[in-house]
């Protein structure tokens, strides 16, 4: 069933068309505020929006902006008494479906509402498309809204040639992002070539990327080299820590890039290449930029879609299934029969912080592995500072209970 949000302050309009909707087959959620609408929004349960724009606590555009921005896909149908051409077109260039004045017309708004209705029938089929076909890819199924829009986006550009940027803290699984964004691609049937920029010094890395003729350097020795932009042909390369590529190395990506040719240190010949860019960085490149650290340009030409990974302590719902993964995909390694982890062990791993996000959450499931002699890890066999997380939840939780009494 298809359900309406109903935004307006007055009670008898509100209640009418409650009823209204409710013998045309539809669900209804009553908002006589804008509070109550975003609390609403905040749980996901409207499929359309019925708005008016004139509301006590504010005005009905800021909602339609936050849908906008947040839930795109959400029809928003505006309704005000105000009808005149200025707010018609306002509405419509902040992102409403349709507009209809007051006192409103039964038919145009179960019209207004069918037409919505088959928009909200399209995302859905296309969403569960993307369920089907991604199902088997996530290395763990979320439970947390900010990994669910992770793999939305990387469902969205996988198929797709556009440059990826992979930010956020180290250990947050940009790599593994990486990988599902090229084995989700067309390009997946070739292996995709990455390099770590940081691991490798600045003459180096030139020469990694873009290869080098026989004797172009003291050291180059008497072969060429293939650059792995030219190993990379047709296929995916992924440049970790790019943040920390130099001035001049960035300017020489950067016409690669934008020409789609090399040329091998040391040589003069222009070679083709046809490479899909995936980079990734745990720097605040915008701030590097400002410090003159960064080209501008070529941060334009590598964030056609930036992917922001969430650090762990801000998705602690999806530990548990987490911790459950690395369990069946290490014991098979240490022939270990663990098969879970006890409460009380559960508490401690979602009260740590993880500074160390989801490597440290690995390394803490691989220890305890080791030290498991039944089929569930426990505290004790949990790490010494996670052991005082769980310690000092615990100091928490007992002097609000202390308070409170």
């Amino acid at each position: 069933m298809t359900t309406v949000l109903i935004v307006e302050d007055e009670p008898t309009p509100r209640k009418f068309l409650t009823k209204i909707l409710s013998k045309k087959g539809y669900e209804s959620i009553e908002a006589e505020n804008l509070a109550i609408a975003h609390k609403v929004l905040d749980q996901d349960a409207a499929d359309i929006v019925l708005l008016d724009i004139k509301l006590p606590d504010g005005n009905g555009f800021t909602l339609l902006d936050r849908i906008a921005q947040e839930r795109p896909s959400l029809p928003v149908i505006v309704t005000t008494g105000y009808g005149d051409i200025d707010t018609v077109v306002d509405a419509m260039q902040n992102g409403a479906f349709d507009f209809i004045t007051k006192p409103i017309d039964t038919e145009r708004l179960i019209r207004s509402l069918e037409n919505a209705g088959d928009q909200v029938k399209l995302y859905r089929e296309l969403a569960q498309l993307r369920k089907e076909r991604w199902s088997d890819q996530y290395w763990v199924q979320s439970s947390s809204k900010s990994m669910d829009q992770v793999n939305d986006l990387i469902s969205r550009a996988a198929p797709t040639p556009a440059s990826v940027l992979l930010t956020g803290e180290t250990g947050t699984g940009k790599s593994l992002v990486a990988g599902l964004l090229h084995g989700q691609s067309p390009r997946s049937d070739k292996a995709s070539v990455t390099i770590n920029c940081a691991a490798i010094s600045d003459h180096m890395l030139e020469s990694e990327l873009f290869g080098h003729e026989a004797n172009a350097f003291t050291g180059a020795g008497p072969k060429r080299k293939l650059g792995l932009m030219e190993v990379a042909d047709g296929s995916s390369l992924f440049l970790d820590e790019i943040s920390t590529m130099k001035a001049d190395l960035q300017a020489k990506l950067l016409r690669a890039l934008e020409e789609r040719v090399i040329r091998r240190v040391g040589g003069t010949k222009e070679i083709a290449v046809d490479i899909r860019l995936i980079t990734a960085t745990n720097k605040d490149i915008k701030k590097m930029i400002s410090d003159g650290e960064f080209r501008e340009d070529l941060y334009y030409r590598l964030n056609v879609v930036e992917i922001v990974m969430p650090p762990l302590r801000e998705r602690t719902e999806d530990i548990p299934a987490l911790a459950g993964s690395f369990i069946k995909s290490l014991s098979m390694d240490f022939g270990s029969q663990v098969t879970g982890v006890r409460p009380r062990a559960m508490e401690a791993l979602t009260a740590h912080n993880w500074p160390g996000n989801i490597r440290e959450l690995k390394n803490a499931i691989e220890r305890a592995l080791l030290l498991c002699d039944s089929n569930q890890i426990d505290i004790g066999h949990l790490p010494e500072e996670i052991k005082k997380s769980a310690s000092s939840n615990k100091s928490k939780k007992s002097s609000k209970s202390k308070r409170k009494k």
